[in-house]
C-alpha cells in the first residue's frame, strides 16, 4: 500500500496529476449524489456557434485596418485557440468530460512515465516531464475524443444555443470608421465577450464609446453597430 502511495505522488509530477484527476474524481462523485443527478451538458463551449466571433479576445488595434469587402467575401481566420479546441472536439463533447479525459490520460502517462524513466530521482525537476506529456496527451485527445463526438451527436446534442447578440449593448474597444474592423466588448450573463465590429453607417465610432449591435452578417462573424442614443448624445 505505501509503495503504491508513493507511486502515485512520488516524484512531484506524480503528485501534481494525481491530485488533478482526484479533483475530477470528486467532482463526478458529487455530482452522482445531487439531487438532479448529472449535468453534462453545463458550462459548455460552443464552437460552432459562438468561437469565430468569441473566442479571439485580443484587442483589434485602432491603427489596424482589416478590410471587409461584402458579407459573401468576409473571411475572419478562426484563433489559434479556436482552432485548438476544435482539435480536441470542444463543443461536440461537454466540457468536463474532456477536462476529465484530459487530466486522466495524462496521469497515466506520468505514473508510466516515472516508471520507466525514474524520474523519481529527478527532484522538482520532473515537474518539466509535464511539458511533453501534455503535449502528447493534447495530441491524443483528438482520437479519444473522436468517438464520443459522434456518440454525443447521435444522442442529438450540439453544444450551446447560439446567443443572440442583436440588441446588445457594449463598449468599444478600438475606434473604428468607414469599412474599417475593430473590437468591442458585451457584458453576457456577465462574462466580457468580445466581437468583431463595423460601423453600420460608416461613421467614425471611438474607442471607448457605447454601441448597440444592430445588425450581422450573414455568416455571423462581423456584427453592425452603432452609436447608442443617450442624453448625452441626442
Amino acid at each position: 500500500m505505501s509503495e503504491l502511495f508513493n507511486l502515485l505522488f512520488n516524484p512531484v509530477s506524480n503528485g501534481i496529476m494525481t491530485v488533478l484527476t482526484g479533483i475530477s474524481l470528486l467532482y463526478w462523485i458529487i455530482m452522482s449524489f445531487a439531487g438532479d443527478g448529472l449535468h453534462l451538458f453545463d458550462g459548455d463551449v460552443d464552437l460552432d456557434g459562438h468561437l469565430h466571433s468569441t473566442a479571439d479576445v485580443t484587442d483589434v488595434d485602432s491603427s489596424q485596418d482589416l478590410h471587409h469587402h461584402s458579407d459573401a467575401d468576409t473571411h475572419i481566420e478562426p484563433s489559434f485557440f479556436a482552432k485548438a479546441m476544435d482539435f480536441i472536439n470542444v463543443g461536440k463533447v461537454p466540457i468536463m468530460i474532456i477536462v476529465t479525459l484530459f487530466k486522466f490520460i495524462g496521469w497515466i502517462i506520468t505514473i508510466i512515465s516515472s516508471l520507466l524513466l525514474n524520474t523519481a530521482t529527478w527532484g522538482l525537476k520532473s515537474l518539466f516531464i509535464l511539458i511533453p506529456i501534455f503535449f502528447i496527451t493534447f495530441i491524443l485527445m483528438h482520437f479519444f475524443t473522436k468517438p464520443l463526438a459522434k456518440l454525443f451527436k447521435n444522442i442529438g446534442y450540439h453544444g450551446e444555443e447560439p446567443i443572440d447578440f442583436l440588441g446588445r449593448i457594449g463598449k468599444m474597444k478600438a475606434t473604428i470608421e468607414g469599412k474599417k474592423l475593430g473590437s468591442a466588448e458585451f457584458l453576457i450573463e456577465r462574462d466580457p465577450i468580445r466581437l468583431y465590429v463595423e460601423s453600420l453607417n460608416g461613421e467614425k465610432i471611438e474607442y471607448g464609446d457605447e454601441v448597440i449591435i444592430v445588425d450581422e452578417s450573414k455568416d455571423k462573424k462581423i456584427y453592425y453597430v452603432t452609436k447608442e442614443i443617450t442624453i448625452h448624445n441626442i
